[in-house]
């Protein structure tokens, strides 16, 4: 499932794609769908070369002389650049790359191409994003804007698992990371995003960035202590307690029975 680390590890093998010229683009019917009717790619990218590749959360932002090209991955979604692959599997992915998978492909006149695979066919792609609709980039939040997150006009706020998880508040963090973060910190993800004292607030901020930062390292969002007892009946591999499973901000969640207040 890709979230933020996994669209970084994109993000490097996409800089392998700079000042290459394009010469043809394919888009599957499923992948245009993050694309303004009558766009059409092959009309617009080739003869453009891609001169920087960035990321904001999980969009993958890859810029040419022109337009931006936006790729979004969905749940199942990856990035191959010349045969390699971004990351070697994704976690509840299928392990394996098939053509019949690929939703778009950016042809190189140099015989290279950059392939959006995804089984799932929730991946998108779009022309100039809107940036702006996203929060800050959960890899470089600072204690200010992640103050500013957490905060509601209504009285307690929604759940801070779901607040976590909205991208236009915080960008980047996806179902697994956000258990992991909250686990590290002792935090119910049921919690109202307002019911926070400062000290609480800020060891939340402190491990959202130690894990991430800790988690790229290791290879990925799936590589989190927590996921040894994200299972049914599944115990903490902190404390041995009983994990809770439950459906926080419309995603499946596991915390811990003893810790997690």
């Amino acid at each position: 499932m890709p979230e933020i680390l996994e669209i970084e590890y994109y993000r490097e093998l996409a800089e392998g794609a700079l000042d290459r010229e394009i010469e043809t683009v394919w888009v599957d019917d499923m992948a245009s769908r993050g694309l303004d009717p009558g766009v059409d790619l092959n009309r617009i990218l080739p003869g453009l070369s891609f001169i920087a590749a960035r990321r904001k959360g999980k969009l993958l932002l890859l810029e040419t002389e022109g337009p931006t090209l936006g790729m979004r991955f969905g749940m199942t979604g990856g990035l191959l650049l010349d045969g390699l692959a971004g990351i070697d599997k994704l976690e509840y992915g299928p392990g394996t790359y098939e053509a019949r998978w690929i939703r778009a492909r950016v042809h190189f006149v140099d015989g290279g191409e950059l392939l959006l695979h995804d089984p799932r066919r929730l991946g998108r792609l779009s022309l100039d994003p809107d940036e702006a609709a996203l929060g800050p980039d959960a890899l470089s939040i600072s204690l200010r804007e992640f103050r500013e997150a957490l905060s509601s006009r209504a009285a307690e706020g929604p759940a801070i698992k779901a607040r976590l998880l909205d991208q236009s508040k915080i960008a980047g963090v996806g179902n697994l990371l956000a258990d992991e973060i909250l686990w590290r910190a002792g935090l119910d993800p049921r919690r109202p995003s307002t019911s926070f004292d400062e000290a609480e607030l800020k060891r939340l901020h402190r491990q959202l960035r130690n894990t991430l930062t800790q988690l790229f390292t290791r290879g990925g969002s799936h590589t989190g202590d927590h996921m040894e007892g994200r299972r049914p009946q599944g115990h903490c591999p902190k404390d041995g307690g009983a994990m809770f499973r439950a459906t926080v901000g419309g995603r499946t969640t596991y915390w811990c029975s003893v810790h997690q207040h």
